[in-house]
């Protein structure tokens, strides 16, 4: 399936929205407490699950896979999912552009990583330790 080029200007013109603080996951590990409004969540298996949800579980034999691939691009809601599914790559391709290694991880501002966790609070804190340590 192609996708048009619209679509991937979108998906990467929306790349570089992703400052602040940004907790980067999946769904097999929880978001520790409440990240707070201004924290953004970017679940690196989000795209495949959004892929999942959109098409189901398609048909090994080529041409039906092919038919159920059309109707579902064919379908009055799929501009609604194709923005869903931009928006997923979105966050996974800044998390690659960032160069991450493991996850979770929390970013702030796409310069300072905390791994290992998903608590924004214990991540402030390990931050300032090191930024206390290496004045």
């Amino acid at each position: 399936m192609k996708m048009p080029f619209c679509c991937l200007a979108a998906l990467f013109l929306s790349v570089g929205a992703s400052a602040g603080t940004v907790i980067y996951t999946d769904s097999s590990h929880a978001i520790a407490a409440n990240p707070g409004q201004d924290v953004s969540v970017v679940e690196l298996d989000a795209p495949e699950r959004a892929q999942a949800d959109i098409f189901g579980q398609l048909s090994a034999d080529p041409v039906l896979a092919e038919q159920r691939a059309r109707a579902v691009i064919s379908s009055p809601n799929f501009r609604q999912q194709q923005q869903q599914l931009a928006e997923a790559y979105a966050g996974v391709t800044h998390a690659w552009s960032l160069g991450l290694e493991k996850f979770p991880a929390v970013v702030f501002d796409d310069v300072f990583v905390v791994y290992g966790t998903t608590d924004v609070n214990e991540a402030t804190r390990q931050l300032a330790a090191w930024k206390e340590k290496n004045r």
